[in-house]
């Protein structure tokens, strides 16, 4: 077998393989030949998504629909996700900003942080306006369905007073994932409060890319704080309501210091109370979920 095959790819190394199959050559020279047959030193590009589902289109689809219907009626359109989690802390953050030459802000070298901030953000389609609230503890569906709610009473509920439906658009995975039992129950909490009937659309597996709030919010927030250590909660809460873009797109920030503790069971009856309608197509990625009658 080739040693080439299991060796560095660095030119040193190909330069020792080279030598060792009986073909003694300088890594220089490797250099050169590589350059001079079309090779170049390149990274990773994440493309691969895995199998596409093959009703992948067609759910892209059936969103649309169920997007324009709503916006042509005046309702409410949200696109819902949870941003990576930042460390908080004097951190080295990706990215340069303007400071004075030779003075550039010192971070901590080793990254050895335990506070975390995790940004759920709230992309309301039709009008272009972003809420994000800032957890300290941990990304479950009942902070998801949280940050929903508190966007819908700070923000939401003032510019949709006549409505009583909204359609959230979601990643399949993740604390507001399609098979996520807990994200479902909370929910219906959230529709019962609110009196609202809520759709749920879920973009096919495998597409988390393709949901508006990734380019329309969150690349934004990305590039308003490259460079800048998010040194406390506070300064990331700042950080993000101070986005703008030329678009007009504004945003509201809040920190949520409530705890979510991880592995909370969901029980079969809750599950068959729930006033679940599912859609005809895929009705596991397409559903409502309607409000119940108060109880007296």
């Amino acid at each position: 077998m080739s040693p080439l095959r299991w060796t560095c790819k660095s030119t040193r190394q190909l330069a020792l393989a080279l030598d060792a199959a009986g073909h003694p050559v300088s890594h220089r020279v490797v250099g050169e030949l590589l350059g001079s047959m079309g090779y170049s030193l390149q990274a990773n590009v994440k493309t691969k998504e895995g199998k596409d589902h093959p009703d992948r289109d067609a759910q892209f689809r059936y969103i649309n629909e169920q997007v324009r219907n709503f916006l042509t009626n005046g309702r409410p359109v949200i696109s819902v996700d949870t941003k990576k989690k930042e460390l908080i802390g004097e951190y080295k953050n990706n990215g340069v900003e303007w400071q004075p030459q030779g003075e550039p802000e010192p971070v901590q070298v080793h990254d050895f942080g335990k506070e975390k901030g995790i940004p759920h953000g709230v992309y309301d389609v039709g009008k272009n306006l972003g809420w994000v609230t800032v957890g300290c503890d941990h990304d479950t569906a009942t902070f998801a369905v949280s940050s929903i709610r508190r966007w819908w009473l700070a923000m939401g509920r003032a510019m949709y007073p006549n409505t009583s439906q909204l359609l959230i658009c979601a990643d399949g995975g993740g604390s507001n994932g399609y098979r996520l039992r807990l994200w479902k129950v909370e929910l219906q909490r959230f529709t019962d409060e609110m009196g609202l009937a809520v759709t749920v659309c879920h973009l096919p597996p495998g597409t988390s890319k393709w949901n508006k709030i990734e380019h329309r919010l969150f690349s934004h927030i990305s590039m308003n704080w490259r460079g800048r250590p998010l040194i406390s909660h506070q300064v990331v809460v700042q950080l993000i309501a101070a986005v703008t873009t030329r678009t007009g797109l504004k945003v509201r920030a809040e920190l949520d210091r409530d705890k979510y503790p991880t592995g909370v069971e969901v029980t079969d009856e809750q599950i068959a109370a729930l006033s679940l309608r599912r859609h005809e197509f895929h009705g596991e990625w397409n559903y409502d979920i309607l409000a119940r009658p108060a109880k007296v």
